[in-house]
């Protein structure tokens, strides 16, 4: 995520990694297996921290058998050295700590009195023979993280050509937004969202995919492609909305033949416009949860009396879909999600009191206001998603008619750090 994040519980036993607020995705973390296996290209920490437990056996074994009768004969459990240390090492220190365990074990064989006796061969052959085993097997396990990690890369790669980040700054609006997927090490799900710039307005969709897994984010891919070609062709909300529906049926109609269940896939969808010259904001909810909007100090849900069926079950004409239109001024403050902030659960079950938290949230700021939301719906999960979350917040900072025309998108800001 090159956007700042808030400290949430890792991704481990099922738990969401961090979230990414401003630039879409979550940000690229660390991760161990990306550490670079050769001796000369690791960090001298990691270094001194992986040769700790080969030094600790080696000497304490080593001291041990000093100390022990001539009869009791310790060298043998210094191949616990190289096969522990293969477990977090790569195979070159695992190798050089066989050595070390090697000249260890003549030192304590010759100690015994065994420097003319077949027990001294036999010892050091089998810690060699067992540590061979040991590099072999850690050599096809350090093979298999390079090749793990290359394919995370592109699949990384791969996901954020899907879900753009987008800009802190689109026109007279300033923009932050977050992507939380609940599958572990995924960066994008069922959940969506996009935004395009005219000649004099600004367009935001967020959707929700039905379905999980590769499917669902087929589905969502295919929308995207949609919005981002169709927004810029089409003059009013109706229309797109039209035209986004046909472009759904088409991709679904393409699966058909391979995907069953084609016919029972659907996409709830938010489309929003915002005018630059005129103070509101215009929406169609094709089975959406409707917005929340901050407006002189008070929160409210923007009530969509009459929305369309989702995309794939709604109509291909523009009539089909009916505008809703909202105040929408100078610092007033627009919050777009998908259900999993309001299906979110606690341990007992209950669902996020989306409306009554939004109440204490800060809507001055679209960064805080993510940034607040996602600790707020962490606390209540106990850090736990069930289902993949998209937020969008969107200001604006300039006064409609003072002659503030559309502005450039600027790029993404880089990764802040954690708080």
């Amino acid at each position: 995520m090159i956007h700042s994040a808030l400290p949430v519980s890792p991704a481990d036993s099922g738990r969401p990694k961090r979230p990414a607020v401003d630039g879409g995705i979550r940000g690229r973390e660390w991760r161990p297996w990306r550490l670079p296996l050769a001796w000369g290209r690791q960090w001298p920490g990691v270094i001194l921290a992986q040769a700790a437990v080969p030094v600790t056996l080696i000497t304490a074994i080593t001291l041990a058998a000093t100390f022990a009768p001539v009869a009791v004969h310790l060298s043998p459990l210094l191949v616990a050295a190289p096969t522990s240390t293969a477990a977090f090492a790569s195979s070159r220190f695992t190798a050089g700590t066989a050595v070390v365990a090697s000249a260890a074990m003549f030192v304590i064989d010759r100690h015994d009195g065994l420097l003319h006796s077949s027990l001294l061969p036999i010892h050091i052959a089998a810690l060699l023979v067992v540590s061979g085993f040991v590099v072999a097997a850690r050599a096809l396990h350090d093979r298999d993280l390079r090749e793990l990690s290359q394919v995370r890369a592109v699949a990384e790669v791969a996901q954020r050509v899907v879900l753009h980040p987008l800009p802190r700054q689109l026109g007279p609006l300033r923009v932050a937004c977050t992507y939380r997927a609940a599958a572990a090490h995924a960066l994008v799900g069922g959940d969506l969202y996009a935004a395009a710039r005219t000649d004099h307005a600004t367009r935001f969709l967020i959707g929700d995919v039905r379905g999980k897994g590769l499917p669902a984010v087929e589905d969502a891919s295919a929308l995207l492609g949609a919005f981002r070609e169709a927004a810029y062709e089409h003059a009013t909300l109706p229309e797109l909305a039209a035209a986004l529906e046909r472009s759904v049926r088409r991709h679904l109609a393409q699966l058909s033949d391979s995907e069953p269940d084609s016919s029972e896939r659907f996409i709830t969808a938010l489309l929003v416009e915002i005018p630059d010259e005129a103070p509101l904001a215009q929406a169609i909810s094709c089975g959406h949860p409707p917005p929340l909007r901050g407006h002189r100090g008070q929160v409210t849900t923007l009530r969509i009396p009459h929305p369309a069926p989702p995309l794939g079950l709604a109509g291909t004409a523009p009539d089909a879909y009916h505008v809703d239109t909202f105040e929408f001024g100078t610092a007033d403050a627009l919050l777009l999600y998908t259900d999993g902030v309001i299906e979110a659960r606690n341990a007992t079950g209950d669902f996020y009191p989306i409306l009554e938290r939004a109440s204490t949230w800060p809507w001055t700021c679209p960064h805080d206001l993510l940034r607040h939301i996602n600790h707020d719906v962490d606390i209540h999960t106990g850090g736990r998603l069930e289902d993949d979350l998209a937020l969008v917040a969107i200001q604006r900072t300039t006064a409609p008619g003072t002659g503030h025309g559309p502005r450039s998108p600027e790029p993404p800001h880089p990764a802040e750090a954690d708080p």
